[in-house]
C-alpha cells in the first residue's frame, strides 16, 4: 500500500522537469496519489506541463494564473468536478521582476514589490480561500521557502522579503485552517537546487559552491530529497505537524561560522 493511496490533491507551480514541485509530485504519485496540475495560460506552458503530467496519469491539467481570482475559481471548479474534495495542495509559486533581483534591494520599486508579494505570497492565501471547503480533515497544504526568508542572502533581495512574508503566512494559515478545517500548513525551506527560479538569482553558482564547504553534511542537497520531504509533509506520517518551516539543506541553516 502506498502512503498516498486514495488521496487526491493539487500541485501549483510546475514549470519544467527541474521544478521542485515536480519532484514532490513524482514522489506523491509513486505513492499512489491522484494529482491535478495547473499551468500558466498559453500553449507553450501547457505543453511543458502536459509533457510531464500526462505520462504519470494526470487527468486534470488546466490553466490557472494565480494572480486571477477568476482563473483560480475556474481551475478549482474543474478539480471539484473530478475529486469533490482534496487531501493535499502544493504551492510552488514565486516571481519577482528581474530588476528587483539584480539591483540593490533599496532600489526595489513599488510596482515590483507589489507584484512579487502578490504572486509569491498572496497567491497562497488566495488558493486556500478558494479551496477552503474542499479540504478534507487532515489535509496538507505545503509551500516552498528558502533561507533568505530568515537571513540576508546576497542577490536574493525582494524575494527574501517575500519568503519571510510567506513563512509568516504559513503560521497564520496553520492557525486558521487547523481550527476551521483540521488542515495542516507547512513550508519546506530547501537548499540550493538548479531550477528555473534559481537561474534568476545573481551569484547562484557561488551559493552552490559555498554550501558543501559549510553545511554539516558537506554537500548540496538533491531535488529528490526535497521530493521525499514533500511526501512526508503531505502524508499521514506528519499528521501532527503544522505551522512549521522544514529545512532540507544538509543542515546549512544551523551553522553560525
Amino acid at each position: 500500500m502506498g502512503l498516498m493511496n486514495g488521496k487526491k490533491g493539487v500541485v501549483f507551480g510546475v514549470a519544467n522537469d527541474h521544478s521542485l514541485a515536480w519532484y514532490i509530485a513524482k514522489m506523491l504519485r509513486t505513492e499512489g496519489a491522484e494529482i491535478a496540475f495547473n499551468h500558466l495560460p498559453g500553449p507553450k506552458m501547457e505543453r511543458r506541463v502536459r509533457m510531464l503530467a500526462e505520462p504519470i496519469g494526470a487527468e486534470i491539467i488546466h490553466p490557472c494564473d494565480v494572480t486571477s481570482d477568476a482563473d483560480i475559481n475556474s481551475f478549482l471548479r474543474r478539480v471539484r468536478d473530478a475529486y469533490e474534495s482534496i487531501d493535499f495542495m502544493i504551492h510552488a509559486v514565486a516571481f519577482a521582476n528581474r530588476n528587483a533581483l539584480i539591483n540593490r534591494f533599496w532600489q526595489t520599486t513599488r510596482d515590483d514589490f507589489k507584484q512579487a508579494m502578490d504572486i509569491s505570497v498572496y497567491s497562497l492565501i488566495a488558493v486556500c480561500q478558494k479551496a477552503f471547503d474542499m479540504f478534507n480533515e487532515g489535509a496538507s497544504i505545503l509551500t516552498l521557502s528558502y533561507l533568505g526568508a530568515a537571513k540576508f542572502i546576497p542577490g536574493y533581495n525582494v524575494m527574501g522579503v517575500c519568503k519571510a512574508a510567506l513563512e509568516g503566512t504559513v503560521r497564520y494559515l496553520a492557525a486558521d485552517l487547523g481550527e476551521l478545517r483540521g488542515a495542516r500548513v507547512n513550508a519546506i525551506s530547501a537548499g540550493p537546487c538548479r531550477t528555473l527560479s534559481s537561474a534568476g538569482i545573481g551569484g547562484f553558482d557561488t551559493i552552490l559552491d559555498h554550501y558543501p564547504k559549510k553545511s554539516p553534511l558537506h554537500r548540496n542537497i538533491t531535488s529528490d530529497e526535497v521530493g521525499k520531504a514533500g511526501l512526508y509533509l503531505c502524508s499521514d506520517l506528519s499528521s501532527g505537524v503544522t505551522g512549521e518551516v522544514h529545512y532540507v539543506d544538509a543542515g546549512y541553516n544551523i551553522v553560525g561560522w
